[in-house]
């Protein structure tokens, strides 16, 4: 027998993957990806992105309570404001939510397109049946924003990744008293060259508190001769400071493997938005594959942490 020197994965996939397809939305979409999710009450909620046939995005809603089995609500969550200040911003989509619970409420940030660029709103919930949206957070073009579950010193924090030709693809954190106005913005982490994620980077899932720092799962984007293909990685932010980072995993921690990971809207693709914590140290991930189908997965939060600290590249 030829012994096998395949790598162990750290992040298990679950063996019913995918979890959601288009199939299984009760109204017309073409696609179930970059879905934000977080446990409500004894649910697992989550918001996941689709396209329509114009190529535009809405947000749906679906729950479980194994966390594996998504029942969808009959009608979208999110949908392109018609009238008021958000109406110009979101005319052509909305795109990828995140959602932090924090004083009592969901918050949820999404990107909103229009001829404009790419802008992010915040929204909040606290019954996942009423939105009430709140602001438009960031100028253009801001791609990516992920607020942490916690305040420091009265402030509140959150990862954003601009969009910029002069530091390409990073990832920046900016601080707020409001949750709506934000600044001194300061980078935290770069692409690296000749690494797996050289060509851009952005935050992914809302941070997880562990005793020993914030888990962020990232995603990263390397440049191959047939396209790009996007993995997931993991950093470690200081509890109190979540500006300094104290280490990122040099290795990614999913890459795309399966067909529907492969093949789809977009090829090659793993993305995440979203992960949930459990009471036993686990977590579950939850990513979009090829842009097209959710995904989901299992770790231990130890592992992924023991990644950072120990096996660590600098943060840029």
């Amino acid at each position: 027998m030829i012994a096998s020197n395949k790598t162990p994965s750290i992040i298990e996939r679950y063996s019913g993957n995918p979890i959601l397809t288009r199939d299984d939305i009760p109204y017309p979409v073409e696609t179930v990806h970059n879905a934000g999710m977080t446990r409500y009450g004894d649910r697992i909620i989550m918001l996941f992105r689709s396209h329509l046939r114009t190529g535009r995005s809405i947000i749906g809603l679906a729950e479980s309570e194994d966390g594996f089995n998504f029942t969808v609500s009959p009608e979208p969550f999110i949908v392109p404001a018609k009238e008021g200040v958000f109406a110009e911003y979101e005319a052509s989509g909305v795109e990828d939510p995140r959602i932090c619970f924090i004083d009592g409420e969901y918050l949820i940030t999404y990107s909103a397109y229009s001829c404009h660029g790419v802008r992010i709103v915040l929204a909040k919930t606290r019954d996942f049946k009423t939105l009430e949206r709140v602001s438009l957070i960031s100028q253009a073009d801001m791609r990516n924003v992920v607020i942490f579950p916690e305040e420091f010193n009265g402030r509140y924090a959150r990862l954003d990744r601009p969009h910029s030709e002069i530091s390409p693809w990073s990832v920046w954190l900016s601080w707020s008293p409001d949750l709506i106005h934000w600044g001194d913005s300061e980078v935290v982490m770069k692409p690296v060259p000749y690494h797996w994620d050289e060509s851009k980077i952005g935050p992914g899932a809302t941070p997880i508190r562990t005793d020993r720092g914030w888990l962020n799962i990232y995603h990263g984007v390397f440049e191959t001769m047939d396209g790009a293909v996007y993995r997931l990685g993991v950093a470690l932010h200081e509890l109190s400071n979540p500006a300094k980072i104290i280490g990122v995993s040099d290795e990614w921690v999913l890459s795309p493997q399966d067909p529907w990971e492969l093949t789809g809207y977009v090829h090659n693709v793993v993305f995440t938005c979203g992960a949930v914590e459990d009471d036993d140290g686990g977590v579950k991930i939850y990513w979009g594959g090829a842009d097209t189908v959710m995904c989901a997965g299992t770790a231990r939060l130890d592992d992924l942490v023991d990644l950072c600290l120990n096996n660590s590249r600098s943060p840029y």
